[in-house]
Formats: structure tokens, C-alpha cells, sequence
């Protein structure tokens, strides 16, 4: 392969090379992203529909949603297309559009992340002030911010990306185009030029990550002082689910991004991959809903909307 990037397609991971397993991961995938999209589009739907849910926790908890959805439905459809037809070809626009795509969901829900642990902080530590901190406008800026943050990041990681000689062949270990895989393909000397802005993006994340860890250590300082059990336990049902949502996103894409090489193989790699790209926005509405008394009345009222109006 020469120095530059001279092909038109990428051929992604297959997951299995007969057909009966091929079918099998088209069948585990539906299943899954049906689950998503059901689990994310009634989290949605009964947060806009009902105006008991119109507050800045369920209003970032919406753009969550939406964002899973997204995330979900750049990766896993192709896969399942790939499966369905015996193929593993990849466009060259269509791999730099997953990376854009996805890149960009994921950086913005991390950043709504961040902006959640702000709207749980201030609802427990600044109870008296929530109404001024967190009033409509400041809740639309914040959410308006995370998704220019997700927009920003992925259009420099994807420029930079694509922009870089690719020397390895066009064989990417991954079931969609992850910027790790694609960069295992590019120059040694090449890569440096990711490097600087690779820097600027995990000093960011850091950041992030260390005001989450501060917020919930105030947090939870101040729940263990709450005097009635009642209390206590709607404050935990308010930070665990974002608590279990935040974990489960850093630990796996931390891995998936910054393992050491000696750590790295097809099959780690895939597991990981799927983890924060597949499960991840299929079990955030369940994580969600069951800690939530009102969502799940929510939901429920939504269920019961429909099928009176399908009889």
C-alpha cells in the first residue's frame, strides 16, 4: 500500500464468517436496537408529553435519550446490514461520516454528563438557589453547549483524522469506524500530528471527570447528613442512575481509548467496542426508569395512551 490513502472503502470486523453465526449477530444486534429505540424513544416521547416531567433533570435526561439514540443508530445498523448481506466494505465518506457522527454524540454526552452532575449538585447542596441556577434558559444554554462541545470535537478529530497518510491497508479491527483502529492504520510519523490535539481533548475529559468526582463528593457529604431515611433515599434516587450511567461511559470508553498496547487484541477490543457503543444506550432507559418513580408513571400513562387508541 502506498503512502497515502489510495482506496475508496474499508473493510470493517466481521463478527463470524458462517452464516448461521452471521444471522445470529443480526438477530442479538435487532434485538438490542429495537430495545434502544423503544427504551430512549418513550423516555422521550413521555418526557415532552407530560409537564410534570418538565424539569432541568428530566429535560437533560431527554437530550441524554436523544443522544443515545444517535450514538446507537450510526453504529449498529451498518453492522447488521454488513452481517445480513455477507459483507464487511465501508465507504471511505461513509467511515469518515460514523467517525464524525459518532465521535460527536459521545463527546456531547459526556459533556451533558458533566452538566447533569452541575443540575444534581446544585439540587442537593443549593436547594434554596435551584430555581435561580438552573432556570430554563440557563438549562437550554448548558444543553446547547454540551452539543457545540460533541460538534467541535468530532469536527477536528474527524479533519485531522482523515487527513492523515494511511500506510496499513484499509482493514479496520472494529465492527464500525473507531478512531483508534483508523489511526492503527496511518504513518508512525503521521500519527504525531493526532497527537497535540489528542492531549488538548484527555485534558479536557479530565477536567470533566475531577468536577463530576468533586460534585458527587459534596454530593454525597451532604445526603449522609440528612436525618430522615425518606430524604435520604430520594436524594440517591435522584444521583445513582446518572451515577451508574457516567460509570459504565468512562470505565469502557477509557479502556477503548486509552489501554496500553500490550492490553490490546481483536477480541478485547470488540468486547469493549460493544459495551459503550451498543449496551451502553440500551440499558441507560432501564437504569433510568427504574429509580425514577415519576418517569415510570410517565411511561405508563404513555402505554396505556396507545393502546386505548389502537383498540
Amino acid at each position: 500500500m502506498s503512502n497515502d490513502t489510495s482506496f475508496s472503502e474499508f473493510l470493517l470486523l466481521g463478527f463470524a464468517d458462517t452464516r448461521e453465526l452471521q444471522l445470529l449477530h443480526f438477530s442479538l444486534f435487532l434485538g438490542i436496537y429495537l430495545a434502544a429505540l423503544l427504551g430512549n424513544g418513550l423516555i422521550t416521547t413521555a418526557i415532552a408529553c407530560d409537564h410534570h416531567l418538565h424539569t432541568p433533570m428530566y429535560f437533560f435526561l431527554l437530550n441524554l435519550s436523544l443522544l443515545d439514540l444517535g450514538s446507537i443508530s450510526t453504529t449498529v445498523p451498518k453492522s447488521m446490514a454488513n452481517s445480513l448481506w455477507d459483507t464487511r466494505a465501508i465507504s471511505y465518506s461513509g467511515c469518515a461520516a460514523q467517525v464524525f457522527s459518532f465521535f460527536f454524540l459521545c463527546s456531547a454526552e459526556y459533556s451533558l454528563l458533566t452538566v447533569m452532575a452541575y443540575d444534581r449538585f446544585v439540587a442537593i447542596c443549593r436547594p434554596l438557589h435551584y430555581g435561580t441556577l438552573m432556570d430554563s434558559r440557563v438549562c437550554i444554554k448548558m444543553a446547547a453547549a454540551a452539543w457545540a462541545s460533541g460538534f467541535l470535537s468530532a469536527l477536528l478529530h474527524t479533519a485531522n483524522t482523515f487527513s492523515i497518510p494511511l500506510c496499513q491497508g484499509n482493514t479496520a479491527d472494529q465492527f464500525f469506524c473507531e478512531v483508534p483502529q483508523i489511526l492503527k492504520l496511518s504513518c508512525s510519523d503521521a500519527y504525531l500530528r493526532e497527537a497535540g490535539l489528542i492531549v488538548v481533548s484527555l485534558s479536557l475529559v479530565f477536567a470533566c471527570f475531577v468536577f463530576i468526582v468533586v460534585s458527587y463528593v459534596q454530593i454525597f457529604t451532604v445526603v449522609l447528613r440528612i436525618s430522615s431515611e425518606q430524604g435520604r433515599h430520594k436524594a440517591f434516587s435522584m444521583c445513582l442512575p446518572h451515577l451508574a450511567v457516567v460509570s459504565l461511559f468512562v470505565s469502557t470508553g477509557t479502556f477503548a481509548y486509552l489501554k496500553p498496547p500490550s492490553f490490546s487484541s481483536p477480541a478485547l477490543d470488540l468486547v469493549v467496542a460493544v459495551l459503550y457503543s451498543v449496551v451502553s444506550p440500551a440499558v441507560n432507559p432501564l437504569i433510568y426508569s427504574l429509580r425514577s418513580k415519576e418517569l415510570k408513571d410517565a411511561v405508563r400513562k404513555l402505554i396505556q395512551l396507545v393502546l386505548v387508541q389502537q383498540q
